[in-house]
């Protein structure tokens, strides 16, 4: 690996911090509070910090964090202001439905904007881009599909029903989920890697990827 690499590792890793960081405080701050409405407002400030940090250390502004910031900016005072928490946990479906109908919608037309989101961080060929674009679209389907699951109270009573147990909260229920994605969507990234390293067209190494920043 040259020198020349590591400045550009160095980036990728403070971004990963700093937008993962954002989800964490936000579930520190409700499970510490159990107050819906405080933790989003330190979700939008953490995610205001983390567009900035990643301004200043890229220069520019990354597609995927940007729109996962904006609609983490947007839902979070929609929420605040509303003080009703649904538009939080919608956020997830909204973002991720969209992204979704975009990319499986692109796959027909031979057209791959997930090239342009990520297209910076790495270099694969037309192929690669077109199997990663058909994954993440069905990735980014099934997670609107979840949280709409988890974000309803009467489908998470049914399903602690169903398991014989008492009925939880469902904020608890929620961000819980919110945390298990988090850990799911780092695994689904690091799944992707032996695709990519496979289709390099350049000799470099990738970064970690992940379809959920975290914000």
């Amino acid at each position: 690996m040259t020198d020349a690499t590591e400045p550009r590792k160095s980036r990728q890793w403070i971004r990963q911090v700093v937008d993962f960081g954002a989800l964490a405080a936000f579930m520190i701050s409700y499970f510490t509070t159990r107050d819906m409405i405080f933790a989003t407002w330190v979700l939008v400030g953490a995610s205001a910090i983390a567009l900035a940090v990643g301004f200043a250390v890229e220069r520019r502004f990354a597609p995927l964090p940007l729109i996962t910031g904006l609609f983490a900016l947007v839902f979070g005072l929609l929420t605040v202001f509303t003080h009703d928490d649904l538009f939080v946990k919608l956020k997830l479906t909204v973002q991720n439905g969209l992204l979704a109908a975009v990319l499986l919608g692109s796959i027909p037309l031979k057209k791959y904007p997930f090239k342009a989101l990520l297209g910076s961080a790495i270099k694969v060929n037309d192929a690669a881009w077109r199997t990663l674009t058909f994954r993440y679209g069905l990735y980014f389907l099934a997670v609107a599909v979840l949280n709409e699951v988890f974000r309803s109270p009467e489908a998470v009573t049914a399903i602690w029903h169903f398991l014989g147990r008492d009925t939880p909260n469902p904020n608890d229920v929620w961000t819980g989920f919110r945390g298990v994605l988090w850990i799911a969507a780092s695994v689904f990234g690091l799944s992707q890697v032996p695709l990519i390293m496979r289709n390099m067209i350049k000799d470099e190494e990738p970064g970690p990827i992940s379809p959920d920043p975290g914000l």
